[in-house]
Formats: structure tokens, C-alpha cells, sequence
């Protein structure tokens, strides 16, 4: 149970398969194979230590599967970075969990002095990229062309994989810790639950920051069959893609579903290859997917539900749901039933299980339920009590086994399938010195499911615009994350114990609608 091991595999039984296509560039298993053998001995080289993290900041491309499996051959650790974030989050992440070897592609090469001068220790810094490395960082191809291979560290079971940060409610971002176990059998069951035929053409659409996007690549890697990459989300380079290629699977999110659709050039592509469309990552509104299911009407749809703790996958929901007879009984508006391997219950806030048909909180266990949060261990010990993840997702099953997502009682907003902790942006806004008090909440929104709002409370004398609060927060936290929309009060609703009502906030821009998520 090691994440190296469908290289292995193909290497002994198919060679000359082909592994990856990036643009012009293809390459076959047994290439694959010597570049992330030498890439490990390169990294041992520059001091790569067992356990050790290695971060990479770039856009989706073959190199990034170099990466993961190179690190993991050498007995590494990855940290993939988030191309969305600040500088400030971008170090403090390199900071928590001491990453000190740091790849970047040439998209990201005017933020790295800054990464670098502000990181605690400064990184050795790699240029990820076709030209001449810039001056104080070393080229990774030649850091290839010249390493001699080396063995594979066969690092598996229990031993760290990968470090993937997610947002925090104090403010800061946690790593979350996922074994090679946890990230094996999360792909192993993902297999057994929607087999990828043989001839399948998967195209990496999601960035690979994100763990569904690590997830799905460390499953075609495992069956040796070919990843195509798109450095990010284009809707016309996608669909040019799919038609060139002849793509036959691909996973993408909400937001991405409804621009491929909606995209004025849409009709004009020969889509017709395309047999799965996996999504996830957010809630989808039923007008958008049945749209999507005439648009696309050979096209087997499945939605994934899961989180970065869950390495992520909890449950699915399969085509048969994406029907006219799913539409009729409402399956649509599952997110499925819990995957091989994993268990879940409902819970009240005793963990006691509810009846079926009753809301309460997700729980789940199994072998893909992360190590824990680097370095908080209260945290951790909060999240995983009783041995079970507390996933705070409110939602009921019904008779058969399926999941409703109907609420969220962790403060947490998904916008454009990016987890948004309220803590993080409130601690943004509250370091603002005419901020007297502040409280973030979710809100609907057509085009990216929800939008950040912030409700704020200024200090007695003091003035301040929306436009004011919003650049203030962009200069701290990445723009996803920073309120689309602010408003100010004289006060915020209080508890008796002098908690912000939160839900009293969020209820005026949720009435009438069935769910507290979008």
C-alpha cells in the first residue's frame, strides 16, 4: 500500500503505455519512470531527508505527477501550494510544517523572492520550467538530466504522504496530514465504486493543489493509464482539449460545469468522446444539472462528496440518480451513498445516532480518514474524538442509505468549490483599525454557489467603505476568500453568552430556499 506502486505495475507489464500528454509533450510509463527516479536522486542530492516536505507552487502539468511520485520514490513528503493564496499564506504554510525544498513554475516566479525572503528558513527554490532557470534557483531539468536514479524508498502504510492545507477556524490555515494508506485506499475505493474502464482518457482539469485533483490522478497512475493535463481551467481550452485528445473522463466543479456549457462556442465542439463527468467540491443547483444532462446527454454524470480529511472521498452518487427518474424521486439532490471502506452515521450533538429522516451532523472512519492537523494536536483531537471524523456537515439519510446535505454547522462557506473558513477572513477584517467587530457568513450566489459577506461594526469615530474593508483583506488573503459584499450594523446579534448569532445573520438571505448550502 504504497502510492508508487501502479508504476511498478505498469512498468513490469506495459512500458511503452502512455503516461502523460502536457500540450505537445507525451510521454510513455517507462520515461515516466527514469525522470522521477533521477528527480528523487536529485532531491536526496539537495538534502531530502526521510519525512522531509517539498513543495511545488505551479499550474496542473506533467511535471506535477513528476513531482508527487519523485517525492514519495525518495521518501518525501508533499506539500502541494495553493496557486490562489497570498504571499503571507503561502509562507506561513511553508513555515508550519518546515518545507525547505520549493518548486515553482515560471506562472508563479514574480511572487518568489517574496516567498522566499519572508519564509522562516529560506527555501531552496527550483525552476520548474522549459527556459534557463532564473538567477538563485536551480533548473529542474537539469536537476533530472544530471541525478543518477535511485532505488525507490518504498515508503507506505502508515508513513506521511502528503501535507495539504486547508482553511482554519482561529484564523489559520491547518495541514492536513494524509498517509500513503489513507490516499491508497481512498483511490482503491473510488475504483471499486466507479470502475475506469481500460481505454479511459482522463484529462486533469482541477488544480492540483486540491485533494480531489491528487485523488484522481494517484488513481489513473495506480491503473497505469494516461493523465492529460490543462495548466487550469479554460472553458475553450477544455472543450479543444476533449475534442483533440478524444478525452473520455474528466472531474470538475460546479462552477466549471456551468461555463463549459454555457460557453457561446460550446455547440460548436465535438464533445461526443466524453463518457463520465465526475463533480464535486460544492452543492450543484438542480437547474444547472439538469441543463447540464441535456447538454451532454451520453454523458454519465456522478457527484462526489468528500473533504481534505477524508483523502476526500465520503459518498456518491451515481448516474442511475442522473435521470428523469432521479429528477422525479429527488436522488438527484443526494450526495449519494457512502463509498467501499467508509462508514457513516448521523448524529445529534451527543453523537448519539438520529433516526433516518432526521438532520444531524456527518460522521465518518476509515483507512482514508487523514493522521490528523500538523502540529495541533487539540485540534486533531477535536476533529477525530471518539475515533470518528466530525466532518460539521448537517444532513439526513433516508431509508436507503443516501446522504442529503442540508446544512453546515462548521463555519465554513464554499464558493466556487473553495473552502472558505470565516475565522480566517475575520481575523483580515478585524486587524483593519476602525474595525470595532466583525462576523463572516456564506450567502447565496448564482454563479459561484456562495459568496463571502461580511457584517462589520466600526469603533465609535471611525469611517471605512466596503471598497476600503475588501482591498484591506485582499492584501492578506487570497481573493476567493475576501467578502464579495460588506455591510455595516451598530451591533451584532449576541448569545446570552456573547457569541455572535450567526445563523440569525445567515436567515434573511437563505428564506425560502430547502437547504442552507448552495
Amino acid at each position: 500500500m504504497y502510492l508508487t506502486q501502479g508504476l511498478h505495475r505498469v512498468l513490469q507489464q506495459r512500458p511503452h503505455a502512455l503516461a502523460t500528454v502536457f500540450r505537445d509533450r507525451r510521454r510513455t510509463y517507462a520515461e515516466l519512470a527514469d525522470r522521477v527516479a533521477r528527480l528523487a536522486g536529485a532531491l536526496q542530492n539537495l538534502g531530502m531527508q526521510t519525512g522531509d516536505r517539498v513543495g511545488l507552487l505551479g499550474l496542473n502539468s506533467d511535471r506535477f505527477l513528476e513531482y508527487f511520485l519523485a517525492t514519495w520514490w525518495g521518501g518525501g513528503v508533499v506539500n502541494p501550494v495553493n496557486i490562489r493564496w497570498s504571499v503571507p499564506e503561502i509562507v506561513y504554510s511553508l513555515d508550519d510544517c518546515d518545507t525547505r525544498i520549493l518548486m515553482i513554475d515560471d506562472t508563479f516566479l514574480p511572487m518568489a523572492e517574496a516567498i522566499a525572503s519572508s519564509a522562516r528558513v529560506r527555501p531552496l527554490l527550483i525552476h520548474v520550467g522549459d527556459g534557463p532557470a532564473p538567477d538563485g534557483m536551480l533548473s529542474y531539468e537539469q536537476l533530472i538530466g544530471d541525478a543518477a536514479p535511485v532505488d525507490d524508498a518504498f515508503r507506505g502504510g502508515d508513513d506521511l504522504a502528503s501535507i495539504m492545507y486547508t482553511g482554519g477556524t482561529t484564523g489559520r490555515p491547518k495541514g492536513v496530514m494524509q498517509s500513503h494508506m489513507n490516499l491508497w485506499s481512498a483511490a482503491v475505493a473510488r475504483a471499486a465504486d466507479v470502475p475506469v474502464p481500460a481505454d479511459a482518457l482522463t484529462l486533469q482539469i482541477a488544480p492540483m493543489f486540491h485533494l480531489a485533483a491528487l485523488s484522481r490522478v494517484i488513481l489513473i497512475s495506480l491503473l497505469g493509464l494516461p493523465s492529460i493535463f490543462v495548466p487550469a481551467f479554460d472553458a475553450l481550452d477544455v472543450m479543444q482539449t476533449i475534442e483533440r485528445e478524444r478525452i473520455t473522463d474528466i472531474l470538475i466543479v460546479p462552477t466549471m460545469l456551468q461555463a463549459l456549457i454555457m460557453h457561446p462556442m460550446f455547440a460548436q465542439h465535438d464533445l461526443s468522446c466524453l463518457r463520465s463527468l465526475t463533480y464535486g467540491a460544492s452543492p450543484i443547483a438542480v437547474p444547472l444539472l439538469e441543463l447540464a444532462l441535456k447538454a451532454l446527454p451520453n454523458v454519465e454524470f456522478t457527484q462526489g462528496y468528500g473533504m481534505t480529511e477524508a483523502a476526500p472521498p465520503i459518498s456518491a452518487n451515481g448516474p442511475q440518480n442522473h435521470s428523469a427518474e432521479g429528477i422525479a424521486n429527488g436522488r438527484l439532490r443526494s450526495a449519494g451513498r457512502p463509498g467501499l471502506g467508509v462508514t457513516v452515521r448521523i448524529v445529534d450533538e451527543h453523537d448519539n445516532e438520529v433516526p433516518r429522516g432526521m438532520v444531524g451532523e456527518v460522521l465518518v472512519r476509515g483507512p482514508n480518514i487523514m493522521l490528523g492537523y500538523w502540529n495541533k494536536p487539540e485540534e486533531t483531537a477535536q476533529a477525530l474524538r471518539g475515533g470518528w471524523m466530525h466532518t460539521g456537515d448537517g444532513a439526513y439519510m433516508d431509508e436507503d442509505g443516501y446522504l442529503y446535505i442540508v446544512d453546515r454547522f462548521k463555519d465554513m462557506i464554499v464558493s466556487g468549490g473553495e473552502n472558505v473558513y470565516s475565522g480566517e477572513v475575520e481575523s483580515a477584517i478585524s486587524s483593519h483599525p476602525a474595525v470595532a467587530a466583525c462576523a463572516v457568513i456564506g450567502i447565496p450566489c448564482g454563479q459561484w454557489g456562495e459568496a463571502v459577506h461580511a457584517v462589520i461594526v466600526l469603533k465609535p469615530g471611525t469611517e471605512a467603505e466596503g471598497t476600503e474593508i475588501i482591498e484591506h483583506c485582499r492584501r492578506q488573503i487570497a481573493g476567493y476568500k475576501t467578502p464579495k459584499t460588506v455591510e455595516f450594523r451598530p451591533a451584532l446579534p449576541l448569545s446570552g453568552a456573547g457569541k455572535v448569532l450567526k445563523r440569525d445573520l445567515r436567515e434573511p438571505f437563505w428564506a425560502g430556499k430547502d437547504r442552507g448550502v448552495s
